[in-house]
């Protein structure tokens, strides 16, 4: 679900940071809007709220003191992180959700104590042609025709020949790295792909194994820069792991 730029909320909403274990302490860190952030607490879950502002906009500071909250949050233990702008209509009917929904957020919680999410994604490099027509004898080929007859069609069909190659190398590349990092993470969601992104993918990682993950993801990077381009976002909150249905989108 996207997020509207403004969304106009009812009075007595809450906006929903994350759900932790009972027991944690209320954030000290304003919310969004400047709301101070509080705890409602039911069947041994926290869930973390503030009151709505009016206006919700994904603004610079309001994501920043959404981002605030839950770092705290993560400080202290597990927590199931909400994405920005999701609400709840009322207190009551948030503690109902939690209620009904309690033995499931609880074994989510147990999934992701004491780990972080590392975000991987790779691209494809443009270029190293040369190398590549060397290694694909059908592009070898196909280049030499176009040399004897070069004329329009014959670069188009070359270009889209080398394009379909580097991102056939890419996506090898990808796979590779797949294989070296799965064995290193608790769990592991793919994410969207598209011409250029062919690699997208979630780690659910130990905290104590971040180094090593992020060692790994290097020498991926040194070995197949020719083919992928890496880059490394984390330690996040597990948004990828968790599944979090007591509360609605802003503007829905």
């Amino acid at each position: 679900m996207t997020v509207t730029a403004t969304a106009t909320t009812p009075p007595q909403t809450l906006y929903v940071y994350g759900i932790a274990p009972a027991g944690v302490r209320p954030p000290r860190t304003p919310g969004v809007g400047g709301a101070p952030v509080r705890l409602l607490t039911e069947s041994g879950l926290s869930a973390a709220v503030s009151d709505a502002p009016e206006r919700l906009r994904a603004r610079r500071r309001d994501l920043t003191a959404h981002q605030a909250v839950l770092d705290e949050l993560a400080a202290q233990g597990p927590v199931l992180p909400m994405r920005f702008a999701v609400v709840s209509p009322d207190p009551a009917g948030l503690r109902e959700q939690l209620r009904a929904d309690g033995r499931r957020l609880a074994a989510q919680l147990d999934t992701v104590r004491g780990c972080v999410e590392m975000n991987v994604k790779g691209t494809t490099v443009p270029g190293c042609f040369a190398d590549l027509v060397r290694r694909d004898d059908k592009l070898l080929v196909l280049a030499r025709r176009t040399r004897r007859r070069p004329d329009y069609e014959a670069n188009v069909r070359l270009g889209e020949a080398l394009a379909r190659g580097v991102r056939r190398e890419a996506q090898r590349a990808a796979q590779a790295v797949l294989a070296r990092l799965t064995p290193l993470a608790v769990r592991v969601v793919q994410g969207p792909l598209d011409d250029e992104r062919v690699l997208s993918a979630s780690f659910l990682v130990r905290a104590p194994d971040e180094d090593r993950f992020r060692q790994a993801v290097a020498d991926q990077a040194r070995a197949l820069g020719d083919r992928l381009a890496l880059s490394l976002t984390g330690p996040l909150p597990c948004y990828s792991f968790v599944e979090t249905r007591p509360v609605a989108r802003a503007g829905r």
